[in-house]
C-alpha cells in the first residue's frame, strides 16, 4: 500500500513536469507534434513505395502468364491440327496449371491493388491535414506574438502613466532630478561669473560716450549739424580752424 502510494504520487510529480514543459511553449510543441508526424508519413511514403514494387512485380508475373497462357494456346491448337494428340494433351496439362497460376496471380493483383489504392487514398488524407496543420501552427504563431505584443503595449500605456509608483515614474524622477543638477551647475557659474561686473558696466558706458562723441565729432565735420545744435564745445582743431577763417576774414 505504501509503496504504491509512493508510486502514484512520483507519476503525479512526473506529469507536473511533463505539464510544465508541455504548456511552456505551445508552438513549439505543436511543431515537435507536427515533425513527427511527417516523419511518420515519409516512413509510410516509403513503404507504400515498397509495396507498390510488389504490385508491379505481380502485374509483370500476371502478364507473364498471360503470354505463357497464349502461346500454349497456339501450341494445342497446332499439335490437333497436326493429329498429335499426346502432344496436345502434354501441352494442355501445362495450360491448366499455367491458368491456375494466373488466377491466383489475378486476384493477388487485385488485393494488392486494392491495398494500395486504400493506402494511397489514407497518406494523400494525411498529407492533407498535415498542410492543415502547418497552417494552424503558423496562424497560432502570429496570433500568439499579437496577443503576447498586445499585452505588452496594454501595460506600457499603463506604465506610461509616469505614476512615481511605478518604475517608469521613477527613471523620470531620476530623469528630473539631473536636468536640475545640470541646471543649478549653470545657474551657479553665472552666479560666480558676477564678479567684477561694475568694472565692466563702467567700461562699456565710457565706450559708449567716447563713440558719441566721435559720431558728433563726425557729424560737425561734415557739416551735417553745429556745435550749437549738438550741445558740445568745439574741439581745439575746430577752434583752430575757425580763429584762420576769421583772421583771413
Amino acid at each position: 500500500m505504501i509503496l504504491r502510494k509512493i508510486w502514484r504520487a512520483f507519476k503525479a510529480q512526473i506529469n507536473k513536469i511533463a505539464n510544465i514543459f508541455w504548456t511552456a511553449d505551445p508552438i513549439a510543441q505543436m511543431q515537435y507534434e507536427y515533425d513527427l508526424a511527417v516523419e511518420q508519413m515519409k516512413e509510410g511514403r516509403e513503404g507504400l513505395e515498397q509495396y507498390r514494387a510488389l504490385v508491379e512485380r505481380v502485374t509483370r508475373q500476371v502478364a507473364a502468364s498471360k503470354k505463357h497462357e497464349a502461346m500454349l494456346e497456339a501450341k494445342i491448337k497446332a499439335y490437333l491440327q497436326a493429329g498429335n494428340r499426346e502432344t496436345a494433351a502434354n501441352f494442355a496439362l501445362e495450360l491448366t496449371k499455367i491458368r491456375r497460376e494466373l488466377a491466383e496471380n489475378a486476384a493477388q493483383l487485385a488485393m494488392h491493388e486494392k491495398s494500395y489504392e486504400n493506402n494511397l487514398k489514407k497518406i494523400k488524407r494525411a498529407t492533407g491535414k498535415l498542410g492543415k496543420v502547418r497552417e494552424k501552427i503558423q496562424k497560432y504563431d502570429a496570433e500568439l506574438k499579437m496577443s503576447r505584443a498586445e499585452a505588452e503595449l496594454a501595460k506600457l500605456s499603463q506604465d506610461f502613466n509616469f505614476d512615481v509608483t511605478t518604475d517608469f515614474g521613477q527613471i523620470e524622477q531620476v530623469i528630473q532630478d539631473r536636468i536640475n543638477l545640470n541646471r543649478a551647475k549653470v545657474r551657479v557659474a553665472s552666479d560666480l561669473s558676477g564678479e567684477g561686473i561694475e568694472e565692466i558696466e563702467a567700461e562699456e558706458a565710457m565706450e559708449k560716450v567716447m563713440a558719441e562723441d566721435a559720431l558728433k565729432e563726425f557729424e560737425i565735420d561734415m557739416g551735417l549739424v553745429t556745435p550749437e545744435t549738438v550741445d558740445i564745445e568745439e574741439l581745439p582743431k575746430e577752434l583752430g580752424r575757425a580763429t584762420t577763417k576769421e583772421t583771413e576774414g
